[in-house]
């Protein structure tokens, strides 16, 4: 497989737009993190219900680690059911060893909203970085099509089938890099079918569910 670039960066000036927004958060990487998850980019903040990654109360995401791990698809929901809690979300992470960042650091939103298809990324994510960063990771999983054509641009590879990987390469560290299925609530799948999928993957990461 080819090498990826040490940097990928698309060739638009930062500066001269001011519709780029950059992404709002560090990248979350346990010492001990097997796996590395990469949505497209954080909703607008209008959307937020934490501020932390999956942050719209109705996103999957969390749901389906609730699911899988605690047979409780509401364990991280707050009590209000607005929201998720943040605090158990890191514990949960930290325990298991899963990373999370996004495929973009930059991006434009051209109808200011929340959709992939309007979502223009200016600046990819330094994914050989990342990985240089949590050495035991071997996984990478991307939660859409949108991050998955992203990180696979610089290779020329194209974007496996929902539930399929592809072999990668980064500054000689190895990686298979899976795609999921979106855990947007406007993919038409429903939520315990997405969460098979992820439970495969976490099997395959060496991530035990119960």
């Amino acid at each position: 497989m080819p090498t990826q670039p040490y940097s990928y960066i698309t060739t638009i000036t930062m500066n001269s737009n001011p519709g780029i927004e950059r992404h709002p958060w560090e990248p979350f990487l346990p010492a001990n993190a097997k796996i590395l998850f990469l949505g497209s980019f954080p909703p607008p903040r209008k959307r937020w219900s934490m501020d932390f990654y999956y942050p719209n109360a109705t996103n999957d995401f969390w749901k389906i680690m609730g699911f899988l791990f605690f047979g409780n698809e509401r364990h991280f929901v707050t009590q209000n059911g607005k929201g998720f809690d943040i605090a158990s979300i890191k514990n949960f992470l930290n325990e298991k060893g899963i990373a999370l960042y996004d495929a973009a650091t930059a991006v434009i939103r051209a109808k200011n909203n929340a959709s992939d298809q309007f979502l223009q990324i200016v600046e990819s994510t330094d994914i050989a970085l990342l990985l240089s960063k949590i050495p035991h990771c071997t996984t990478i999983a991307v939660t859409g099509l949108k991050s998955a054509q992203a990180v696979l641009a610089p290779f020329g590879i194209a974007t496996p089938e929902i539930g399929r990987y592809v072999e990668l390469t980064y500054n000689q560290q190895k990686a298979v890099l899976y795609r999921m299925p979106s855990t947007s609530r406007a993919y038409p799948l429903a939520l315990h079918k997405k969460a098979a999928y992820y439970k495969t993957l976490f099997e395959q990461a060496g991530i035990e569910c119960p």
